[in-house]
């Protein structure tokens, strides 16, 4: 479950993320993740699919901030790009979609954040992170993904959840 960057930006993410040496970069679009990759049953699916289009009914468009960068090291050896708008509703869409029918325990507390690079040498880090410092970015997120993280580690859109509760504002 992700919220998908869009064009111009995906592109230009996606490149940064091919260009430091993240594997990863041709399989997984940039993105702000709601629920991470999850195992499910496929007698749960139709369930699960029904949550979301509950979720997406009861939350309405906003928009994203994208400014700077900034990374979990040394916790975990990733470098992303911040969300600086729109933290309490992607917050807000990430908790409802987690008290759905399939459950997923996090590793970390969540933070919305868009992976530029991840699990690559210390050099790589380093260069996303300078490279994108100054990285801005705004766009109106009306709809939310899943994905079907494919045997060969790609991601393939499989449904879109169009947002079409009220819009609410930030509340900070």
């Amino acid at each position: 479950m992700s919220i998908a960057v869009p064009e111009p930006w995906d592109g230009q993410l996606q490149k940064e993320r091919e260009e430091v040496g993240d594997p990863m970069a041709h399989a997984i679009p940039p993105h702000i993740t709601l629920m991470p990759p999850t195992e499910i049953a496929p007698r749960e699916m139709d369930r699960f699919v029904d949550h979301l289009e509950m979720v997406a009914a009861h939350h309405g468009p906003f928009t994203i901030h994208l400014r700077g960068t900034g990374s979990f090291r040394p916790v975990s050896p990733v470098v992303f790009v911040q969300v600086s708008e729109g933290i309490p509703m992607c917050e807000r869409l990430e908790q409802a979609v987690r008290r759905g029918p399939v459950s997923r325990d996090l590793e970390f507390p969540y933070h919305p954040h868009v992976t530029i690079a991840h699990d690559i040498d210390e050099s790589g880090l380093d260069r996303a992170f300078d490279d994108f410092a100054g990285f801005e970015a705004s766009f109106e997120v009306s709809r939310f993904h899943l994905y079907d993280h494919g045997p060969d580690g790609v991601w393939r859109p499989m449904v879109d959840f169009d947002l079409t509760g009220e819009r609410l504002q930030p509340s900070s």
